[in-house]
């Protein structure tokens, strides 16, 4: 039904702001709000070696990936913590914020972190990880398209950096009770807060056949989206879907498995974004990030699919482009739009030794670009 889709996506819940388990404003008055350093813009930063890497010491990093990470492994943890380049007392946005591994980076070097979810059970395990950080970080319930009116609010002027982490955690995806995966029977639900309005199973019960096809199709790219929709709604007639396994092994018979990958892949993947309205929140969050970021910030984006890579690839593209050219126009023009400099022109990639660890982090891309001086019209 469109009128579903359509509620659910222009739906937009800011939940009361916590951080730390108290009131936000009361421990980011302890921060210097809007007057941190701004980052070293002499060149100092560690540079990247000619494969893309970090280059120097690494050693530092290492202890990360085996403590504290029973909630999620972070993906690509030493890159991101290289190129945001964290420095003690500068503020950054964890706009993704999950089990908290790539924020505890940051503050192990005296950086200060904001960090958002919209999933309770994420800000909680967060919380007690990084408890002994208590006075340089804040955690807050709340989507990531929301970051600017979140910042607002508490009394944020200006930040150092900005990640955002797009992939779902694997203790979401392993608790059958939120419905994201197929490999075991739970609730049809997928939503990554439990108090947004539309589940899946909403969705998939509710939705007419064009709808369906419409969703499978653009977000989870499936060829076959007509005839798993056509066939969704006349099987629900019967039986609504409720069960996550149910929806996977009926999508299975209309589509027989070829290979490793389960059929029910792409429409899992489309319902997901669906739910939680991933692209427009992306879209969103970084046409907020220029009003942000200070000189010099970066903002560091990971991306696990082809529709969120391309989304990130052309704003970056977008705004790292001095002047704009059409073929109708006598001459180029200033782009207004000139916020940052790319700081690699393709995306990162996990090395084999991460993927082999953590075979979840194979289809990650990373993306980096630097703030530009220049004010956001």
């Amino acid at each position: 039904m469109k009128k579903l889709l359509t509620r659910f996506l222009s739906s937009n819940i800011l939940n009361p702001v916590e951080m730390a388990g108290a009131n936000a404003r009361y421990h980011l008055s302890q921060w210097p709000v809007g007057c941190a350093p701004k980052p070293n813009l002499s060149g100092n930063r560690n540079e990247a070696s000619s494969s893309g890497s970090p280059s120097g010491d690494e050693s530092r990093f290492k202890r990360s990936r085996q403590v504290g990470n029973d909630y999620h492994l972070p993906v690509l943890l030493e890159e991101v913590t290289h190129y945001l380049a964290p420095q003690r007392d500068n503020l950054y946005l964890d706009a993704t914020l999950g089990g908290g591994g790539h924020s505890e980076q940051l503050l192990r070097v005296g950086a200060k972190v904001i960090g958002l979810d919209q999933d309770p059970a994420a800000l909680s395990f967060a919380r007690a990880r990084l408890g002994d950080y208590r006075d340089s970080f804040g955690a807050i319930q709340g989507n990531f398209r929301d970051f600017g009116d979140i910042l607002e609010t508490i009394g944020i002027r200006g930040l150092d950096g900005v990640l955002l982490d797009l992939g779902i955690s694997s203790r979401q995806v392993d608790d059958a009770d939120r419905g994201f995966s197929f490999n075991k029977p739970g609730p049809l639900d997928m939503r990554m807060d439990p108090d947004a309005e539309v589940t899946a199973a909403e969705l998939v019960n509710s939705c007419d056949e064009a709808e369906l096809a419409r969703v499978f199709y653009h977000y989870g790219e499936e060829r076959a989206s007509y005839k798993i929709a056509r066939g969704i709604v006349e099987r629900r007639q019967a039986k609504p879907f409720q069960c996550t396994t149910d929806l996977a092994q009926f999508v299975e018979s209309l589509i027989p498995r070829r290979g490793r990958i389960h059929p029910a892949t792409r429409v899992f993947q489309a319902l997901r974004i669906a739910v939680n309205n991933e692209l427009r929140a992306l879209e969103e969050a970084l046409a907020e990030v220029p009003r942000w970021l200070r000189p010099g910030g970066r903002l560091v984006v990971i991306s696990f699919h082809s529709l969120e890579d391309r989304i990130v690839k052309s704003y970056l593209k977008r705004c790292s482009q001095s002047q704009l050219d059409r073929p109708e126009w006598p001459a180029p023009k200033e782009n207004p739009e000139h916020f940052f400099k790319l700081v690699m022109q393709k995306g990162l990639t996990p090395s084999p030794e991460e993927i082999k660890g953590n075979p979840r982090a194979r289809s990650a891309r990373l993306r980096v670009a630097e703030r530009l001086e220049g004010a956001v019209s």
